[in-house]
């Protein structure tokens, strides 16, 4: 299910932090000439493979797609289940895994006032917190939480500014956070400034993260490409 379609041309990238840690992405160049880009950062525990569906159908609307596996998990350095031995502070240096993500899209001609980020759970807090201080477009929030392994959001949301972008989403049988995501969700929602453009899908038992994907309508994976078009 979660695999690329035949068509979708994918290229297995490395790429570098600032701190020397290797992280390997999926990368789906755009068929035509374009400055507008999505980087995704799966949930925990998961790898970039949970994209494999989303991140060709976001290219194939004229995206540059960058899915990582952050670093602990997957092909990435530490991978494939260091993140399980973490520290908080360990877990806070990922936010070097979205920038050097958000540097490949960069260079690859993607310009960050047309940069969506997407993530899930502990990946939806730090989409949050490097979107909210690095003014890109748009944000994509599945199952974020109050504090992830000490990856925080409300503190962040203040520093959101009118021409961003959010959307949310969550479902109201998901308690595996350390509380009820859905509440989450809202409460994370309710302090996002009035400027804010914001849509919300919220979901009865569609799981956590992208585990929501292809579980109830509307459709969590075509809500985001609406969102992001």
């Amino acid at each position: 299910m979660n695999e690329a379609p035949p068509s979708s041309i994918m290229q297995i990238v490395s790429l570098i932090t600032k701190d020397g840690v290797r992280i390997a992405g999926d990368y789906y160049a755009p068929r035509r000439e374009s400055n507008r880009g999505a980087l995704l950062i799966h949930m925990m525990p998961a790898t970039r493979v949970s994209w494999r569906r989303l991140a060709p159908r976001i290219e194939e609307e004229g995206m540059h797609v960058l899915a990582i596996d952050l670093r602990g998990h997957g092909e990435s350095e530490g991978g494939p289940q260091g993140y399980t031995s973490f520290s908080d502070a360990e877990h806070k240096k990922s936010i070097f895994d979205l920038e050097a993500g958000v540097e490949f899209l960069c260079q690859k001609g993607v310009d960050r006032e047309h940069l969506s980020l997407v993530g899930a759970s502990i990946g939806a807090n730090l989409v949050l917190q490097y979107g909210a201080t690095h003014k890109v477009s748009a944000l994509v929030l599945l199952s974020p939480g109050l504090d992830y392994r000490g990856i925080t959001t409300l503190p962040f949301l203040s520093h959101l500014v009118p021409g961003q972008r959010v959307f949310l989403a969550s479902s109201e049988d998901d308690e595996r956070s350390g509380g009820s995501s859905a509440d989450m969700t809202r409460t994370i929602a309710e302090h996002i400034p009035r400027s804010i453009d914001k849509k919300i899908v919220m979901y009865h038992n569609a799981g956590h993260g992208t585990d929501m994907f292809g579980k109830e309508d509307p459709d969590l994976e075509q809500e985001i490409l609406f969102f992001l078009s």
